[in-house]
């Protein structure tokens, strides 16, 4: 079993029944998928960029992402419906707490002059969503292979109804907040 969600079936699920006096453990908020999202405009006129960002977004999260393209025609961007501009990866299960295990461990204290992730970014119903700038934060990526330095929204999708639900689990799992 993963080591995070272990933490969370040890430790959290009982932290946040006894916080929120919940009557069963089924109403315990959990993580339901993570999603990151990288959206690349560049690809307009070169595709080399999104096929880079593919790679490494495969790296980062073992898993294929699916190539997103435009919805509408933009003539003042020169898009057409139809062209890909980015990519996206949905992670559920054991990929989900792996990647967010590493996220929170390896690749969160590498960001520079880093001292905690947002607490307003919630959307109201316990949904946090954020974004990074660098994708070489995450030492999966060989800083020699990329072609160019691009960020990401990370999207962590929870059962929890009230955004202090969300951020309870998400501080009982080991999220830095900033103060």
């Amino acid at each position: 079993m993963v080591r995070l969600k272990e933490k969370y079936i040890n430790e959290v699920v009982p932290n946040l029944q006894k916080e929120f006096s919940y009557k069963s453990i089924m109403q315990v908020p959990r993580l339901k998928s993570i999603v990151l999202n990288v959206g690349m405009g560049e690809a307009i006129q070169d595709i080399k960029p999104l096929e880079s960002a593919v790679r490494e977004l495969a790296t980062i999260t073992g898993q294929a992402p699916v190539i997103t393209r435009a919805k509408k025609s933009i003539a003042a961007f020169k898009l057409r419906e139809g062209m890909p501009i980015g990519c996206k990866v949905t992670l559920r299960g054991v990929r989900m707490y792996d990647f967010l295990d590493r996220f929170i461990c390896l690749a969160l204290p590498r960001i520079r002059d880093f001292n905690g992730i947002s607490p307003k970014s919630f959307d109201g119903r316990g949904n946090y969503a954020f974004g990074i700038k660098e994708q070489i934060i995450f030492p999966e990526i060989d800083y020699d292979k990329v072609v160019g330095i691009h960020g990401m929204d990370i999207i962590i999708v929870t059962s929890a109804r009230t955004n202090d639900e969300g951020k309870a689990l998400l501080k009982c799992l080991g999220m830095p907040f900033r103060n």
